[in-house]
């Protein structure tokens, strides 16, 4: 309590007092009054002395809060800021990870494409050196069959010989075998008519138009040629194909008009009431 404010309950009270004691009044009562205020004062010093060492207390301890908080709330700002520039710290040390596993990454589907561009390299390698040894071995093969087989005159008379005394299997089997040893001679386009004539001659008339297209398509200068048109030209008849075997012996007839071959195609055409020259609507 202030000083000034004591001293006005003071007078309040004395003024109290002196109006209610008569102005003849008791001196004994006088000095009870007094000593009543007396004790008053007193009470309310020592009510004053107490409070103001409460409020001392009090301001002291509002004061040390004060400090705390004010030290508490620095070491928030500070562990804010610190906190802030780890994250900076954390995100730019994230971005530079980010980089470089994108550099790998990179760097590994270069790598994978090389490692595709070298096995393709690898299996290309390997398949040519796999034909060139399917190549050598084939070659070899055929030498060393060359070197096993007959000489091509001799294997030729023997199957000739037994083409004509109706040994058809074994004949068979040594044209088969002169054309396997020797397919780019003149001799095995003849053995080529020969198989077609022992097929035709069996009933087999698909196999024998094989044949004799062999003859046409890859020996076109020989001696067969004609007569090799001429019976695929019956061939195809045989199997029903009409249309494809008239086309053939009219061109036996155009390319060798003079040829036995020639006669032999009108003979037929005739029989089958087909002219031998193609007309329009025909």
């Amino acid at each position: 309590m202030k000083p000034q404010f004591r001293s006005a309950v003071f007078a309040m009270l004395s003024m109290v007092c002196l109006a209610v004691i008569p102005a003849w009044g008791v001196n004994k009562e006088t000095i009870q009054l007094q000593t009543q205020v007396q004790q008053l004062q007193e009470q309310m010093t020592a009510m004053q002395r107490s409070f103001d060492e409460r409020m001392g207390v009090m301001t002291n301890l509002v004061e040390r809060d004060s400090d705390a908080v004010n030290k508490v709330a620095a070491a928030l700002s500070a562990l804010q800021a610190t906190l802030q520039k780890q994250q900076g710290d954390t995100s730019g040390h994230v971005d530079q990870l980010s980089g470089q596993i994108q550099s790998l990454n990179d760097s590994l589907d270069e790598l994978k494409a090389r490692l595709a561009k070298v096995s393709k390299q690898l299996e290309d390698m390997q398949s040519s050196q796999q034909s060139a040894a399917a190549s050598t071995a084939q070659v070899q093969a055929q030498q060393q069959a060359m070197a096993q087989a007959p000489p091509p005159d001799v294997l030729y008379n023997n199957a000739l010989r037994d083409y004509n005394g109706a040994k058809n299997d074994l004949a068979i089997q040594e044209f088969s075998d002169y054309i396997k040893y020797y397919p780019n001679t003149d001799l095995a386009g003849n053995c080529y008519f020969y198989l077609g004539e022992i097929q035709f001659r069996q009933g087999n008339y698909q196999q024998a138009a094989q044949s004799y297209d062999q003859v046409v398509q890859n020996f076109p200068t020989g001696t067969k040629v004609a007569s090799a048109q001429l019976k695929k030209g019956f061939s195809l008849i045989e199997l029903g194909k009409q249309d494809d075997g008239v086309v053939e012996l009219r061109h036996v007839i155009q390319r060798y008009p003079r040829s036995p071959e020639a006669l032999q195609a009108r003979e037929r055409l005739r029989k089958l009431g087909v002219a031998s020259n193609a007309r329009p609507g025909e």
